[in-house]
């Protein structure tokens, strides 16, 4: 009896391995996916864009099980406002204070594990993210869809800048900084479309 139970669960093995399909690398299109950036103040919030510069998302039979993707931080664009104000914020965002993109000029994120939450092409995502040379550990949940033959990721990221170094302006760090305080937390929207 233990022979046959432990004959059908090796059979059992072997199907399972024979029905499951390849990892399958799917380039991201960097020219229609797009990253949006969102900032907090005391007196309002800035927002913008940023362009990706390359990217791979994982897909075994349907599922996502990895990915990468790497931003141009040189690309950062301010949206909200217009003009000599937008130039201003766009070159003071780049220097050093915040993202220093001369010595740093693309952040990267690497998927290091993936989770089914429940639903189709629901997934939490944990992966490192590298900003300002600076890696951190981070969690969050994406959509994954298929719209006319490309496999599209969404998700919603938020980071608190301190924790790569960026703490110009942070209440946390700074005293009496009044109506300039600057807000640790930033958000980023990711719609990344792949095809193979």
């Amino acid at each position: 009896m233990k022979n046959l139970i432990f004959t059908l669960i090796a059979i059992s093995s072997i199907a399972l391995i024979a029905f499951t399909g390849p990892v399958v690398i799917k380039s991201v299109d960097t020219a229609k996916s797009t990253v949006t950036w969102k900032g907090y103040k005391v007196t309002g919030s800035h927002e913008g864009t940023i362009d990706l510069a390359k990217g791979d998302l994982l897909v075994q039979d349907g599922e996502l099980t990895g990915g990468n993707f790497t931003i141009d931080v040189t690309s950062l664009k301010v949206t909200d406002i217009t003009g000599g104000g937008a130039q201003k914020l766009e070159g003071h965002l780049k220097s050093d204070d915040f993202f220093g993109v001369a010595d740093h000029p693309t952040a990267n994120l690497v998927i290091t594990k993936v989770a089914p939450r429940g639903t189709e092409g629901s997934y939490k995502v944990t992966g490192d993210i590298t900003i300002k040379g600076t890696t951190k550990e981070i969690r969050f949940n994406t959509q994954l869809t298929e719209e006319m033959g490309q496999t599209v990721a969404v998700a919603d990221i938020e980071l608190d800048r301190t924790d790569f170094g960026l703490r110009y302006g942070s209440g946390s760090f700074f005293d009496n900084l009044g109506d300039k305080t600057i807000y640790d937390e930033f958000e980023l929207s990711i719609r990344l479309v792949a095809g193979e």
